[in-house]
């Protein structure tokens, strides 16, 4: 594929704001759909439990058929409205990276059969033709693949050699 060029390597560990990056690039919010399930199933059972709540103490305050609904309703809508917005706070994503994407050095290497990504004791190969996207930004190479997570090359990892930056740029858009 590469005419036995040689491989190229570049290892680096994953600031902060790397795995930030790299978390937006997977996800479209901060919010996980798993939250936004819970929230959106349970502010609804908690307003309407709410409402059968408020309905019952005013039925013992003696109040009239019209203010016990407006009042239940309106209970049982705020009383859900905060659910939601307490939920979806407490659910909202903080930390950023997983396991081992913060704490060890990762390895990667442009070969003439495959994308080799290791860190630590664990190394993933991916063959070219698994090659999705490649995105270039000012400051970081993203490469997204078809059944694997996406991985970002910060630029930081090259140091001061913008030739081999460009090299291994050149080399995943050959991909």
């Amino acid at each position: 594929m590469f005419d036995g060029a040689p491989a190229i390597s570049i290892s680096g560990k994953l600031s902060e704001g790397d795995a930030k990056r790299l978390t937006n690039a997977m996800r479209g919010s901060t919010v996980g759909p798993t939250t936004l399930y819970y929230a959106g199933v349970t502010a609804p059972v908690i307003g309407a439990g709410m409402a059968l709540l408020t309905k019952a103490a005013l039925d013992l305050a003696g109040m009239t058929p019209y203010w016990k609904v407006m009042l239940s309703a309106i209970i049982a809508a705020m009383a859900g409205i905060v659910w939601y917005l307490i939920f979806m706070r407490w659910s909202y994503r903080h930390r950023h990276g997983r396991a081992s994407e913060m704490d060890q050095e990762s390895k990667i290497k442009l070969t003439d059969n495959y994308i080799s990504i290791r860190r630590g004791k664990v190394e993933t190969r991916i063959d070219w033709a698994a090659l999705g996207e490649v995105k270039f930004a000012s400051n970081y190479t993203l490469i997204r693949f078809e059944g694997a997570d996406p991985v970002i090359v910060p630029d930081s990892w090259f140091g001061q050699d913008s030739a081999m930056r460009e090299a291994f740029r050149q080399r995943l858009q050959k991909g």
